[in-house]
This record gives structure tokens, C-alpha cells and sequence, in this order.
């Protein structure tokens, strides 16, 4: 098991999978560099209905490759990975509000608020406090 390390610095952004528009298509899963994207099945005996994809923010590093592919600043075509659009940056200070509404079917998110919108709100107050 690899040792857990303090962050040496926060993101401006995190990025936020909205439940509702992710399918599950794990698109995102195969570009994230630091591997901190899982999929998440709201019934494990029933692996294909209502899947979707769920960033653990402890890990990401806000670099936006779960979004878009990073291209040339000359290049003005941006290619996406999420072909659902079910991926926004947000800012770490909102992380929290933004996760507890659009994280997962309500049930989930009351079910896992700890790991979810507490990981977040702790991000976001550490956030604050390094402004």
C-alpha cells in the first residue's frame, strides 16, 4: 500500500464528475495520470445499471487531463474525453457545494457524505486558509 504524503500544494481547481450525465464509459479512467478516478456501480450485483465514474479529490491534482487532451497553445482544437460533458473544473473553495449536489443520486451521496462532501469541505477550508 503506498504511503499517504501531505500535499505540498492545493489545485485552484478539482475536477467533479456530475453523476447524472456520466455513463461509465471509463473514457476518463484512461487518461487520468495519477489514477484517481474510479467507477462506481450504485448496485454491485447489477454491474451495468447506473454506473458512473467518481473522482477522489484527496488524489487529483487538477490538471484537467480528465476534461480535455492537452494540445499546442497553437493548436485551437480542443479534443474532450468525456463524450458526455459530465466533467467540469471547479474551484477548490466550491468543491464541496458542487460535490454534495451533483456527486451521485442523493441516496449515495448521504451514504458516503464522509468520504465524499468531507473530503471536500476539508480541501476547500485548507484552500481558504492558504489564500
Amino acid at each position: 500500500m503506498a504511503k499517504k504524503k501531505p500535499r505540498k500544494k492545493l489545485p485552484k481547481e478539482l475536477a467533479v464528475i456530475n453523476a447524472d450525465n456520466c455513463t461509465g464509459c471509463e473514457a476518463c479512467l484512461e487518461v487520468c495520470p495519477v489514477d484517481c478516478i474510479t467507477k462506481i456501480h450504485q448496485y454491485p450485483d447489477k454491474p451495468n445499471l447506473q454506473s458512473w465514474c467518481q473522482i477522489d479529490l484527496e488524489r487529483c491534482v487538477g490538471c484537467e487531463v480528465c476534461v480535455h487532451i492537452p494540445r499546442k497553445k497553437t493548436d485551437p482544437y480542443d479534443l474532450k474525453v468525456c463524450p458526455w460533458d459530465a466533467i467540469e473544473m471547479v474551484p477548490t473553495e466550491q468543491v464541496a457545494q458542487v460535490v454534495a449536489q451533483i456527486g451521485g443520486p442523493p441516496e449515495y451521496v448521504e451514504k458516503h457524505w464522509d468520504e465524499l462532501v468531507g473530503v471536500a469541505q476539508h480541501l476547500a477550508e485548507l484552500k481558504a486558509a492558504s489564500s
